[in-house]
């Protein structure tokens, strides 16, 4: 299928919001010029916002609560970590899409702002994860949450995460996790996939700009490591259940499938859904693509299946 109109009406406004600056650096880059929280919709109303910190091995790190006005006793809990390649963005960007969740699913939703490469590599954004995931386990009872029932989730470079997070999770045995939820994820670093070649420019998130991401996160004496890269696992023994939504017209779309393909053939249950026509970052482009929306209630759906089963 062609490039939804939506998605080519986004990278319009993506084009115009570039930066006109020779060689910019880090910090304008961050700058986030076009506002991008602007785009992804409003805050679902019937949901209490609340932050707070946690201690990881190395910082004080920021958390998101999103917590339903209605919510019931012992609700289900998914930790979000953020997309945004282990380099930009940060969890309340996130705010709009964690509230929905929330109010979709009657779900305690917390997100986590992990610390960013190239400052912090890798492992220092996937420890702030795996710490903030032992900090809601830890806090079950304060925050009003079934301990069975913890997922985690992300998109793009948080569905890296989540992923690795899912796979200590269960090696460890720290946590029995409901759920993985894992929005077009990066999670090889294989750059030869036909997406990549198919999609190599001109569709937001660029073959380049990806290849740039892992190398600036990934020191190259850990990229053999699993929760680095967790296409790299070769256990996947109590893995949780994975929830994958992906975008047609993605560098990423073959390694999620890849993904898929290989924890199914584990024995992990897995529900992939591609949305056609759509390309990466779609969940966070509620006010120009209606199918943010669409992804948004699907995956409330998921969850509220996985959890209630």
């Amino acid at each position: 299928m062609t490039m939804h109109p939506q998605a080519i009406t986004w990278l319009e406004i993506l084009k115009d919001a570039e930066l006109h600056i020779e060689n910019p650096t880090l910090e304008q880059m961050r700058a986030d010029p076009a506002d991008w929280l602007g785009f992804a919709g409003p805050m679902a109303t019937d949901v209490i916002e609340r932050n707070t910190y946690f201690t990881s091995p190395t910082a004080d790190l920021h958390a998101v609560i999103f917590t339903p006005k209605n919510v019931k006793p012992n609700a289900p809990a998914l930790v979000y970590f953020h997309g945004g390649g282990w380099i930009f963005s940060w969890t309340l960007r996130y705010a709009p899409q964690m509230s929905n969740i929330a109010s979709e699913t009657g779900a305690v939703v917390i997100g986590i702002n992990y610390q960013k490469a190239p400052e912090h590599p890798f492992p220092t954004p996937f420890n702030d994860c795996y710490a903030g995931l032992l900090w809601v386990r830890d806090h079950a009872a304060e925050l009003g949450i079934d301990p069975k029932k913890i997922g985690v989730g992300g998109d793009s470079a948080g569905g890296n995460l989540a992923a690795a997070v899912a796979l200590k999770a269960a090696h460890t045995g720290d946590v029995a996790l409901a759920f993985q939820m894992l929005i077009y994820p990066c999670v090889d670093m294989d750059f030869t996939r036909q997406s990549y070649i198919d999609h190599k420019v001109g569709f937001g998130l660029e073959a380049f700009g990806m290849q740039w991401a892992w190398e600036t996160y990934i020191p190259e004496a850990e990229r053999q490591n699993q929760y680095a890269v967790p296409m790299k696992a070769d256990s996947f023994n109590g893995v949780a259940p994975a929830i994958i939504a992906l975008a047609e017209h993605d560098v990423l779309h073959d390694e999620g499938v890849a993904y898929g393909e290989k924890l199914a053939s584990a024995g992990v249950s897995v529900t992939l859904k591609e949305w056609p026509g759509m390309i990466h970052g779609f969940f966070g482009h509620g006010m120009v693509v209606d199918s943010a929306y669409e992804l948004r209630k699907w995956l409330s759906a998921q969850i509220v299946q996985v959890t209630n089963g």
